[in-house]
């Protein structure tokens, strides 16, 4: 098949059109075809140059396809992996991993019952600031690493997909789990695991329904510790007007501090600086400010396909961690 892999996409709606399949084009590999059931996606991935289905045991008999991602509302997860994981194809599936914690046992199960090359599409793990940042704390710039503080919030108002014609699942129980906790703060807790080279051990939270009107939270303050004692703070919303500062992620030292500002997110760029911790003066980190970290998820999970020696950075028991972490805070919350 050569070194371009075929991909397949389950799910088209915004994150998949806008992000994944142009980031697909970008990593130097192809997109075949797609599967949604819902014909406006259908004809937007055939303008976009992708066969069609609206099935997804269509898109599974494309002998093409070898890796397929999974954008779906949260609660079809679990139907999309399990059989894609029992035809043999290498899947990368949004986070969170599904809507409910025994929907994600059942995909760690099924992935490890198929012997699947899995993933889930933690993508802040291939933004560049991030990579520099672990890449200095291994090093010891930091000192003995104390805390990690972040924020990632934004507004989600009731008609947040209007503009596309559809529905906000994300703010529907049923379909997405949760709220803001289950949305955002997977990508919080997976970026300690990956900074630290740690999990979080222990967690709690709070929730708020606080500004907007719908019935799930629209923000929450988790803490954690690692098992090394590092602390945690996470702070993600629902209610925050996209023009204030509300990306922020910072891990404290006892030799200094790593601040990434407007890094969290699909797109290239933001800003990275260390503070040393007895000047107290700051100084930028370089960092490759135009790649895009869908683009480097593409390139690292098609590597994996091609080389399993890289497949030890994907880990379904470690994304599993992080469901049964999002469970416990939302149980702790309640």
């Amino acid at each position: 098949m050569g070194d371009r892999v075929g991909w397949g996409i389950v799910g088209y709606g915004w994150v998949a059109r806008d992000y994944m399949m142009p980031a697909i084009a970008a990593a130097g590999h192809r997109l075949v075809a797609v599967a949604d059931p819902d014909p406006r996606a259908r004809a937007k991935a055939e303008a976009d140059g992708a066969r069609a289905h609206a099935d997804l045991a269509d898109l599974i008999a494309e002998d093409e396809i070898e890796a397929v991602y999974v954008a779906t509302p949260n609660h079809l997860h679990r139907e999309a992996v399990e059989a894609l994981a029992a035809s043999g194809k290498a899947v990368l599936c949004e986070k969170p991993m599904a809507a409910s914690l025994a929907d994600a046992e059942a995909i760690a199960a099924a992935v490890w019952r198929a012997g699947a090359f899995y993933g889930t599409a933690f993508d802040q793990r291939h933004h560049p600031a991030h990579i520099a940042m672990r890449d200095a704390i291994r090093a010891g710039r930091l000192g003995t690493v104390t805390s990690v503080r972040i924020v990632y919030a934004c507004w989600l108002g009731r008609d947040w997909a209007a503009f596309q014609g559809q529905d906000n699942w994300r703010i529907d129980a049923g379909r997405a789990g949760g709220g803001a906790l289950i949305d955002l703060a997977p990508h919080g807790i997976d970026l300690v695991d990956f900074l630290l080279d740690e999990p979080l051990r222990d967690i709690a939270a709070l929730t708020q329904s606080r500004a907007q009107d719908y019935a799930v939270d629209d923000g929450a303050v988790l803490v954690g510790r690692t098992g090394s004692g590092a602390l945690a703070q996470l702070h993600v919303a629902y209610n925050c007007p996209d023009p204030l500062p509300r990306r922020r992620l910072e891990v404290v030292g006892t030799a200094g501090l790593l601040t990434a500002e407007d890094t969290m997110g699909q797109t290239a760029g933001g800003r990275l600086s260390f503070t040393g911790g007895e000047t107290g003066l700051s100084e930028p980190i370089a960092f490759d400010e135009t790649l895009s970290p869908f683009v480097q998820q593409v390139r690292s999970f098609s590597a994996a396909l091609r080389d399993p020696e890289g497949r030890a950075a994907y880990s379904a028991e470690r994304d599993l961690h992080t469901m049964r972490l999002v469970a416990r805070a939302y149980a702790g919350a309640a």
